[in-house]
């Protein structure tokens, strides 16, 4: 039993290594080999992209149990609880179980430095092999090609779109970024992208490696329509698939057609009702997630989103749009001083009657002050508050019954909000609302 408690390893990690982030696979390599964790399940698919990894994981390894196998999912970054972050069959790791793998790496790893998330990717590793897995879902952290999670060599790899964030460490261009998550791929192995306009990187990298390229609009696709959607795609064997008449989703429909297409490369029974359940039963927190509320005796909306880039402003930007409100709606916005500040919340003025800013708990935080600034500046009203709960419980007082607050921005704020629900006495909070 580890005679530290998991927040006390926590700390330990964050201290460990010189720097937060130091991209590269030869430290964790050599661990990995030392504890033998190269084959951990017999099916492994890893997950890239600048926005959608964590509902396209979802609707993966929800296709993947609605056939009975013992599916592992690894995610990051954590909303509440690190032991968000590993689950195998559905069940977040305890804090026992974290505990017992991170005391096995460092035992292993000697005087081999590791960062945070190395020490974390390799303890997910090493639960995963405990658990006698049937397939594996891997999210990467951080671009592809030296992120930690490419230290297993994928069945499937996926990229579900290229945008530009983290440009520090991948570049900024589609095509830098794009060069760092095609190396995911694995020679003759499939490889599925959900960005319809791929930059050449990825057409380059599968070519290279003779990777089977399955772009959507090309090798599969989705049709919505009024009430439902329906997809078509392949199997390996080039034969077609369909599957029609999909209720609509809150979690982005691209996805889960991504998914679907994942799911018919790994030989896999079709069984078209199934994975139709399977996708409805899909759920991510805090990444369109709706909630409802009675604050104050109005009935309000939530709505959750972790989006905190131009990309996934602008696909937010359109749900929205395509889903007008009879009331209005009101946001709560805070943002890191790394992203980029114009590009995400242009999308979003039309959408939105008055903005509630506010700091990050974190130093890498963009003041209220700047947003508020920002906002005016762009013909916004906006009004700044010293925290992203304030500013929630400010709008909520604001709103008129029926409205709806959208809060946004980072895994920071969604956090503080999921925070904040948790400790609301107010029976008539209903977490999970789908309306």
């Amino acid at each position: 039993m580890s005679k530290r408690s998991l927040a006390e390893w926590l700390s330990y990690l964050e201290q460990l290594h010189p720097s937060a982030i130091d991209m590269g696979l030869e430290r964790s390599r050599a661990v990995l080999d030392r504890l033998n964790l190269g084959a951990v399940a017999p099916r492994v698919v890893t997950v890239t992209g600048t926005n959608g990894k964590g509902s396209t994981c979802a609707f993966i390894a929800s296709l993947l149990a609605s056939q009975g196998l013992r599916v592992g999912v690894y995610n990051s970054p954590h909303l509440l609880r690190y032991n968000e972050r590993v689950q195998v069959a559905g069940v977040e790791a305890s804090d026992a179980e974290l505990c017992e793998a991170f005391e096995a790496i460092e035992a292993a790893r000697g005087d081999i430095s590791l960062t945070y998330f190395e020490m974390g990717t390799l303890a997910a590793f090493w639960l995963f092999k405990q658990a006698d897995l049937d397939a594996l879902v891997l999210e990467v952290g951080l671009g592809g090609r030296l992120d930690a999670v490419n230290l297993l060599d994928a069945d499937v790899a996926v990229v579900t779109s290229i945008g530009l964030d983290h440009s520090d460490w991948l570049g900024d261009t589609r095509e830098s970024v794009a060069f760092e998550k095609a190396g995911i791929f694995r020679c003759g192995k499939p490889a599925v992208c959900g960005d319809v306009q791929p930059p050449q990187p990825l057409l380059d990298q599968s070519d290279l490696l003779k990777a089977p390229f399955y772009l959507r609009g090309r090798d599969f696709n989705l049709k919505v329509k009024a009430g439902n959607w329906s997809w078509q795609g392949c199997n390996q064997q080039g034969e077609s698939l369909v599957l029609e008449q999909i209720p609509l989703l809150d979690l982005p429909m691209e996805n889960a057609a991504l998914a679907l297409q994942v799911y018919a490369l790994l030989d896999m029974p079709w069984q078209p009702q199934t994975a139709m359940s399977a996708l409805c039963a899909a759920r991510v927190t805090g990444r369109l997630d709706r909630r409802a509320l009675t604050w104050q005796g109005k009935k309000l909306t939530l709505l959750l989103d972790v989006g905190h880039n131009p990309h996934a402003a602008n696909y937010l930007a359109q749900r929205l749009a395509a889903r007008p409100l009879t009331h209005k709606r009101l946001s709560v916005f805070a943002l890191l001083s790394d992203k980029d500040l114009q590009g995400v919340v242009t999308p979003l003025l039309g959408e939105i009657a008055h903005w509630a800013v506010a700091p990050l708990p974190t130093t890498r935080t963009r003041e209220a002050a700047e947003l508020q600034q920002c906002l005016q500046g762009l013909g916004a009203q906006a009004e700044a508050f010293d925290s992203v709960k304030a500013a929630l419980e400010a709008q909520l007082t604001k709103a008129a019954d029926g409205d709806e607050v959208l809060l946004f921005g980072s895994f920071y704020c969604v956090a503080e909000a999921l925070e904040w629900l948790s400790h609301q006495a107010d029976e008539d909070v209903q977490d999970g609302f789908a309306g």
